[in-house]
């Protein structure tokens, strides 16, 4: 049997909702610009969240550079305690 899809268990891929919203404008004639320069991510998060999106971590490029920043720390401090055991 098909389970009832709510609002809350929907999921979209954020870049298609931005995707979606600049070419809705593009065809009315608009020339939208998201983020002046540089990296895109924080203007698009708040159109997102204007639309009422809440954009998901694993599809955040500034969360997953956290991650592998904080677990690059992680593996230096455990293989500099794991030489030091060593020797």
């Amino acid at each position: 049997m098909c389970a009832a899809v709510t609002p809350s268990d929907e999921s979209y891929n954020p870049w298609s909702v931005v995707n979606l919203v600049f070419t809705h404008l593009a065809d009315q004639g608009l020339h939208p610009v998201l983020g002046e320069s540089g990296d895109p991510a924080a203007p698009a998060r708040e159109l997102l969240n204007a639309l009422g999106i809440e954009p998901a971590a694993e599809g955040n490029r500034e969360v997953m550079r956290d991650v592998h920043l904080h677990l690059a720390q992680i593996r230096a401090v455990m293989f500099d305690q794991g030489r030091d055991q060593l020797e």
